[in-house]
């Protein structure tokens, strides 16, 4: 089983490596992903949402998914499988971007993306919810496209970004009770 998941892995990658790679989308695949390094994107987004006091819980929230998200997958995770980059392991797989230096498997970037860009797709309204999910979706397959990530990476950076947004969701909920549970008592 272990090994069709990886020979699937390779050949999707090499199928996009040799099929699908063009100048112009190999430009633009480069700028997604550069969005998505750190979670910058996300970082700002969140920054924009605290400085609005209507969406000051939503930012909250997404800061506490995307710490989740670096603790949880980029420092733990990350460093407990220790899977190897793909263009380690698949010969002629030519990645398009400088060589990132920790571990594949789960991808960071998609997993931070769907944090944030899964909970923004529920909380926010409509029009920009789903184009903060269209972000996230766009920077899961830019790694692949750059060949830095096998799917397998992906799709576990997506199953963990959106648990992380539920438990991001949950932790503030529990936060804000204690918190104003706190200060009625305090009152009284």
């Amino acid at each position: 089983m272990l090994e069709l998941l990886c020979n699937l892995d390779q050949n999707f990658l090499l199928f996009l490596q040799n099929y699908v790679r063009e100048d112009f989308l190999t430009f633009a695949m480069r700028g997604i992903t550069i969005l998505g390094n750190a979670g910058m994107i996300w970082i700002l987004i969140t920054v924009i949402l605290l400085l609005m006091p209507k969406y000051r819980k939503l930012g909250l929230t997404c800061g506490v998914a995307l710490l989740l998200s670096l603790l949880i997958n980029n420092l733990f995770l990350k460093n407990v499988i220790a899977r190897t980059r793909p263009f380690d392991a698949i010969e002629g797989l030519i990645p398009l971007i400088p060589h990132p230096i920790d571990f594949s498997f789960p991808s960071g970037h998609t997993a931070s993306s769907f944090a944030a860009g899964f909970l923004l797709f529920r909380r926010l309204p409509k029009k920009y919810g789903i184009l903060m999910l269209g972000l996230a979706i766009l920077i899961s397959f830019s790694r692949l496209y750059v060949g830095v990530h096998y799917p397998s990476d992906v799709l576990a950076g997506i199953v963990s970004g959106i648990c992380i947004s539920y438990l991001a969701e949950w932790i503030v909920r529990v936060i804000t009770e204690r918190v104003k549970s706190g200060d009625r008592k305090n009152r009284s």
